[in-house]
């Protein structure tokens, strides 16, 4: 990760001293985990696409006065967070169904670096229960569509991105208590969803 950042300050420094080719590899060393946040966000991959693509417009614009306060993965992640919130509203008043899923390592939901567990139904693969373990990966995707916004934003950073709870706090612009709360009730929302005890699900 330090080894990415020191990269990423590099090219930004070469790109305002008038080397504008560098952006390209730049935006190279975070598209696909760009793309899979808009796309875990919004469950359309032209929605996603576009959202990407608008990023990197508006990052191209204002890359010369970046001045660093946070670092450019936060940076270019708030966008597309923000950018994937608009366009999820504007979906939404359309009437458009838009579905959330997890598009992989949905074996990340069981534990995280500080030993928090999120329970789920044991679905231990065995030789005649592929079948099986791709419905039930299935539910967990589209179980993610049930969450609060906000709790479902941190879920993805979380659980897709695997980025920490201060880089989570940064990009969400929330204190980490309320990140780790947000996430730790959205495992529970999770839980209660895949074995059907789910109730009535509050906002963040």
């Amino acid at each position: 990760m330090l080894k990415e950042k020191n990269k990423d300050f590099e090219l930004i420094e070469a790109f305002k001293a008038g080397k504008v080719e560098v952006f390209d590899e730049l935006i190279g060393l975070h598209a696909s985990k760009l793309y899979q946040t808009a796309y875990g966000l919004l469950s359309n991959r032209e929605d996603a696409e576009e959202v990407v693509q608008d990023a990197f417009v508006r990052a191209y614009k204002a890359l010369g006065g970046f001045r660093g306060d946070a670092s450019f993965e936060t940076w270019i992640y708030r966008i597309v967070v923000n950018l994937s919130r608009n366009k999820y509203q504007w979906n939404r008043r359309r009437g458009a169904e838009l579905n959330v899923s997890m598009t992989h390592r949905t074996n990340n939901l069981e534990s995280d670096e500080e030993g928090e567990e999120m329970i789920i139904p044991d679905k231990s693969y065995k030789p005649d229960s592929m079948l099986e373990g791709v419905e039930f990966e299935e539910r967990v995707m589209g179980s993610f569509n049930e969450l609060p916004d906000k709790i479902k934003e941190a879920m993805i950073l979380r659980h897709v991105n695997e980025f920490s709870y201060e880089e989570i706090s940064n990009l969400m612009e929330s204190k980490v208590g309320t990140i780790k709360s947000r996430i730790a009730r959205g495992r529970e929302m999770l839980r209660k969803i895949l074995t059907g005890s789910e109730g009535k699900i509050g906002a963040a």
